[in-house]
């Protein structure tokens, strides 16, 4: 057994270029992250009948009501909600298909997940966070995988190893 000296050889450095690429993806993926998962649960609220109001925003995603509020301004102001007053919050055209493309990869994101054999549960977590930060080609391959047939290769897999 290796002692603490020895760690695994790190991979070599990718060339600058790419290096660039993948931080300047994960700043973006950050900065929208927040937006896309309040447009997705006032889609969410909408969609099972309920009015999107500011407190039950802030309940369902852990904040303050002023922090919702904050956030409000800026989705209205970037054109994806509007708000009436005594009515509650509304998504426009934009974030209408914010939702549904944010919705979209979270679901590849978690069957991937799930066809891995990842519990439901934290297949649900692990794709809120990560449905931000996947790239296009990376769903394509994500989606190419479950239609192959990846769920059933995984569980022989499994079956195999218990043996």
């Amino acid at each position: 057994m290796p002692g603490p000296d020895h760690r695994p050889a790190a991979a070599p450095m990718p060339d600058a270029d790419t290096q660039c690429a993948g931080f300047r993806q994960a700043r973006l993926a950050r900065k929208t992250a927040l937006i896309e998962d309040y447009v997705e649960l006032i889609d969410d609220l909408l969609n099972d009948g309920q009015e999107a109001r500011q407190v039950d925003i802030a309940a369902r995603l852990g904040v303050s009501q002023p922090t919702v509020a904050k956030m409000l301004v800026r989705l209205e102001a970037d054109g994806l909600v509007t708000r009436r007053p005594y009515r509650g919050i509304f998504l426009t055209g934009a974030g209408q298909e914010m939702a549904r493309e944010s919705r979209a990869r979270h679901h590849t994101v978690e069957q991937f997940l799930r066809a891995l054999g990842i519990s439901e549960a934290s297949a649900r977590i692990d794709a809120e966070g990560m449905e931000h930060y996947v790239g296009a080609e990376t769903l394509r391959a994500f989606r190419h995988a479950l239609e192959a047939g990846l769920a059933a290769f995984m569980a022989r897999a499994a079956r195999r190893h218990d043996d």
